[in-house]
């Protein structure tokens, strides 16, 4: 019979063999679905390489968004067990959802940010960052004054800060309001959600890095090997969609640190910083700081003409 295959071809009418039999892509699970559609060695590698660290459980998981509350309460029993295994330790593991007519947004002065690098020191404690690797979701670039070329910038520099004549600029993910990393996910495991934040499920990611190399601004980050923390370095105050303890061979970023601020509190950068250069709230908000300063300020984006709405916004006093 005819193929009716989204690939269009048309298949001789002869009996199908094992290879060739329609695929039931939730029984089989992602990952052996992708290496089934995929074609080339490589491709099929690259796919299976996501596996990382991650149990057959876990890669049978469904989608995040199709678990009842039943179903999380199983999963987060699961993370729990592994990381009080791996640490000695419990966690208290939370999902917070979206707050309703909430869009995140940072506004960060860059007449105020002097370079200390407070807020990437802040977000590894925070989100459980790999120690070794290391693992920083924050890069601090160190520009001359007057010249916003970034490939001509140091994100390197060392020795005290602000240097004269130097001006600095704090990048991390810019929870795009159209994100290009998710639209090349082949496996729906990172998506926009209701607040404006962009989430990886680490236990859906294949690490296939397409997110990586479609994210402009160079915000996703990649586990080659099992991140090292140690026991005492480890945040016990966890959210499933962001600081848990990832796996090998998955992609991660910022969150805007989602388990605290879908709770009322600061991302930890933003606490951390020690000059006040980083402003953040709800955009929706006319009279949030960051609504005010996006109204009233000369504000602007990393690569505009990309259109890829960026809730990251600078500005100079």
């Amino acid at each position: 019979m005819a193929c009716h295959d989204p690939c269009g071809c048309e298949a001789p009418n002869e009996p199908m063999t094992a290879d060739q039999a329609p695929v039931d892509r939730h029984a089989l699970g992602r990952r052996s679905f992708l290496k089934r559609i995929m074609t080339g060695a490589a491709a099929a590698t690259t796919a299976a390489a996501g596996c990382g660290d991650l149990s057959l459980e876990q890669v049978l998981q469904r989608h995040y968004k199709e678990l009842s509350p039943a179903d999380k309460e199983r999963v987060f029993a699961r993370i729990k067990a592994q990381t009080k295994k791996r640490f000695r330790t419990d966690i208290n593991l939370v999902d917070p959802a979206p707050i309703p007519d909430v869009t995140f947004a940072f506004a960060i002065s860059l007449s105020v940010c002097n370079g200390n690098r407070a807020c990437v020191h802040a977000c590894v404690k925070e989100n459980n960052q790999s120690r070794d690797p290391a693992m920083q979701y924050i890069k601090v670039i160190e520009l001359n004054k007057g010249d916003l070329n970034l490939e001509k910038g140091d994100m390197y520099f060392e020795g005290q800060v602000p240097k004269k004549d130097k001006f600095y600029l704090p990048t991390q993910c810019n929870q795009c309001d159209n994100p290009p990393c998710v639209s090349v996910c082949p496996v729906g495991a990172t998506w926009k959600e209701q607040d404006g934040i962009v989430v990886v499920d680490y236990d859906w990611c294949i690490g296939c890095r397409y997110c990586m190399a479609a994210c402009p601004y160079e915000a996703r980050r990649f586990n080659f090997t099992t991140p090292t923390l140690a026991r005492h370095e480890l945040n016990t105050n966890q959210g499933y969609l962001s600081n848990r303890v990832r796996p090998r061979g998955v992609v991660e970023k910022c969150h805007f640190c989602l388990h605290r601020t879908r709770q009322g509190a600061y991302p930890a950068c933003a606490e951390a910083c020690p000059t006040g250069a980083r402003k953040f709230g709800n955009l929706a908000d006319p009279t949030s700081d960051v609504a005010q300063i996006v109204k009233n300020k000369r504000v602007f984006v990393l690569k505009e003409e990309l259109q890829t709405g960026p809730r990251v916004f600078y500005y100079f006093d």
